[in-house]
């Protein structure tokens, strides 16, 4: 039997947020019952079916690093930063300052080179990165059942999945059926795996189930151009 291969997404944001009850969701299909706060990186795991209910339907495992937010560790996170494949940028719908700092938890990836920091600026050029991606990218705006539906409509300070054409997805993390299979806001993250899962791995050699096994890597993501990656 073929060993199941794999892809990294960091789970990044604020502290308290909920990152970790996100993050068990996506992977139990369940709400966590007592969500504790992440110390330096906790990782889960969730089998996905690649374009599933194609020709081209394959098994891959999606490791989910919950990064914890607090920035007592700035200096020290970025260890987990090497080879990355995607990102999923958490934020509480209820705290709009949780949203704006989404912009500086990406340039911190962005700026980390071989598992070392080198660079945290305190003002963001989203010109510099708008139109491409190192990785794709997936916003995820939680604590959905607190907001009230005038505030999902208001105009937000910094709107970072509108700059780098990701996808967007606000749910309440403590309902399985924000996730529920066939949803809007579940197409959109299993949308987002394969797109990672196509970075990842040459697209040509995915969608050729009949020719060779072998799967050109793309560089880590630390390494590659900007330019390597684009949305649609």
């Amino acid at each position: 039997m073929a060993a199941i291969e794999k892809v990294k997404i960091l789970v990044l944001g604020d502290s308290g947020v909920g990152k970790s009850s996100l993050t068990h969701l996506i992977a139990h299909s369940e709400p966590i019952s007592n969500p504790s706060w992440t110390i330096g990186c906790s990782v889960d795991v969730k089998l996905h079916e690649y374009r599933e209910g194609t020709q081209y339907q394959k098994t891959y495992f999606i490791e989910l690093w919950d990064i914890g937010g607090s920035s007592n560790h700035r200096n020290t996170r970025s260890v987990f930063y090497n080879s990355v494949h995607g990102l999923i940028l958490v934020h509480d719908l209820t705290n709009r300052k949780s949203q704006q700092n989404l912009r500086y938890w990406l340039h911190e990836v962005i700026n980390t080179e071989g598992g070392k920091n080198k660079q945290i600026y305190d003002e963001f050029d989203s010109e510099q990165f708008a139109g491409s991606t190192l990785f794709p990218m997936l916003v995820i705006g939680t604590k959905l059942d607190m907001t009230g539906e005038n505030r999902l409509h208001e105009k937000p300070v910094l709107d970072v999945a509108q700059e780098w054409g990701a996808d967007k997805i606000y749910l309440n993390s403590r309902d399985s059926r924000s996730l529920a299979p066939g949803s809007s806001s579940s197409v959109k993250l299993s949308r987002f795996f394969d797109k990672v899962i196509e970075m990842r791995y040459n697209t040509k050699e995915l969608l050729n189930p009949y020719g060779s096994d072998k799967r050109r890597t793309f560089p880590a993501a630390s390494s590659m151009s900007p330019k390597l990656y684009h949305n649609d």
